[in-house]
Parts: C-alpha cells; structure tokens; sequence
C-alpha cells in the first residue's frame, strides 16, 4: 500500500506556507554570520543601531580604497526600510539603513553592498534589498578603525532635506512614526568606555542597554561576580533586567527609574563599568553564591536573530 497523504499539507494552504516560511527561517539561521562586525571600531554601536536605536545617523568614514568618494551616512531606517537611497542636492549624498526590510545572513555584507551601490546611483534612486554577491567585507569598504560620530533624533524629520516640503503621503507617514518613537540617547561615559550604553525611555520604564564587546562567557562570569556582590546595577533607582545575545555580542539591560534624565545614569553607568572592568581580569574560580548567580543570569537570557 502507498503512504497516506492525509498529513502532508496542500501547496496552497496556509500550513504549507507556514511550514515554508519555517524553513526559510531555519536556513537563514544556518547560515547567519555569528559575529558580522567583529573588528570594526564600531561595532557595539552597529549593533545598537541595527537592533534597537530608533532614529540616528552618522557620517561615515569609507575606506581610502573607495574612490572617488561620495558622502555616506549610516541611518538607523530609511523610509519604506529600504537598503540605500542616493539624496540630490548640492552635493549628492548616500544614506544606508541598518534596519531593513529585506536582508541577508550577513548584515556586514548588505551593509558593504548598500554602500557601495551608493557611490555609483543616481540622485533619487533608492534600493530595496542590497546584492550581496561578490560584495568585499565590510572592513574593506570602511576605515575599520573609525568610531562613530552619532547624531541622535528624538524624531524622523530628517527623512526629509531642509527647505523640502514632503508630499502628503510622506508627511503622514514621518507623523506616524515620530508619534511611535521612543526618546532615546547614548550615555556618555568617557574615552575608555567599554562598549555601547543606550538610554531609552519606554514609558512606565525606562532602560539602559550596554553593548559589550567581551567573550560572551567571560563577561558572564563577570556579571555573575558582581551580582553575588550587590553591584550589578547602576546606582540608585536602577535594577538588572537580564541580557540577551545579539550578532555575537551580549547585552545587559537594566531597568531605570524613568523620572530620571539618560545623563543622570552616566556616573553610576561609569562607576559599574569600572567595577565591571576589575571583575573580568580575575582569573579564579567562582564562588557557590557567585556560581549560583551565574546560574540564575543566564536563565534571564534571550537570544535575538
């Protein structure tokens, strides 16, 4: 006797779709690039900006290999969340989104493809989704040793050029996202900071997300060091949320006294940082109470894909 079909699902069904859109998860996953900005100078903020920045830009400084040079700035979305679009005006300018509709297993290499396309399109054009066929590293096309010179919104009015009146559809839609953004900024915390610290205020709560750039274990036990300790958080009105892993890196997140404004945490952000700092070059075995804390941190993780 043949196999019974009662379980296999029509082509056109919606479990067939689902169990599609299944697979193509799993082979993205398989193929996801664990670490994709490691050894670029900004790679904790490329995470930040990517995951959970809502509205920012920066200039970027491109490699001395990309010539001749058209001005690129990185963005947290572009409108429609397209790859890349080319801005007319006295002099044309790129801009490349972070956050996509449409992407890779390798968010460095759609980065590298969106610039690059940048230097050679027409003011006007825009890409949906970048080619990354054939694309060099994105260290090729960046000066890997650059930081990021930030520029933090508290709106989407940027979309849009000075001196432009955006048309009808447009304006509607910046007013709808500026009505769904969240007042964020970077803590500033000095020169020798660690990482990428990010303030955002979600309502009933505010957050601090600090993006390391430590070996995932090391800088567990570390936590776990200053848990058993009473210091994990940063100051008063501040409590350790958990952590999730992302591109590679963790983030720990801490819950915030919302009444407070993001430049109030800096100092206790800095003191923990130092603490935090003095915890990883210890090199000897945890303790029970520091185990156990290891133990219950890690069960507050969460994985982002």
């Amino acid at each position: 006797m043949g196999k019974s079909k009662r379980n296999s699902p029509k082509p056109d069904s919606n479990r067939a779709q689902k169990l599609a859109a299944r697979r193509a998860e799993q082979e993205l996953a398989a193929t996801a690039v664990t670490r994709p900005f490691e050894g670029l100078a900004a790679e904790c903020d490329l995470v930040a900006l990517r995951e959970f920045v809502p509205s920012a830009t920066a200039t970027l400084k491109l490699s001395p290999s990309i010539a001749p040079q058209r001005p690129v700035t990185l963005s947290t979305v572009l409108p429609g969340a397209v790859a890349a679009l080319v801005r007319a005006g006295d002099e044309a300018t790129g801009f490349v989104g972070t956050q996509v509709q449409h992407q890779s297993a390798d968010p460095a290499a759609d980065l590298a493809a969106a610039i690059l396309w940048t230097q050679g399109a027409e003011p006007g054009e825009s890409l949906a989704t970048a080619n990354v066929e054939g694309a060099p590293s994105l260290s090729d096309v960046l000066d890997a040793g650059a930081a990021l010179d930030l520029v933090v919104h508290q709106n989407f009015d940027w979309w849009v050029p000075a001196g432009v009146t955006p048309d009808p559809q447009v304006a509607a839609t910046i007013e709808q996202a500026n009505q769904a953004i969240m007042p964020s900024a970077r803590l500033e915390l000095g020169a020798d900071a660690v990482g990428a610290a990010w303030w955002v205020d979600a309502g009933e709560k505010a957050h601090v997300r600090w993006v390391r750039p430590e070996d995932e274990d090391q800088l567990m036990l570390a936590l776990a060091r200053l848990h058993a300790a009473g210091d994990l958080h940063l100051g008063e009105g501040s409590r350790f949320a958990g952590s999730f892993r992302t591109h590679g890196l963790l983030v720990p997140v801490f819950d915030l006294d919302p009444e407070k404004h993001a430049s109030e945490w800096e100092s206790g952000a800095r003191e923990f940082g130092a603490k935090l700092a003095a915890a990883l070059k210890l090199d000897e075995p945890l303790t029970s109470e520091e185990r156990r804390s290891r133990d219950g941190l890690r069960s507050r993780q969460i994985t982002l894909r």
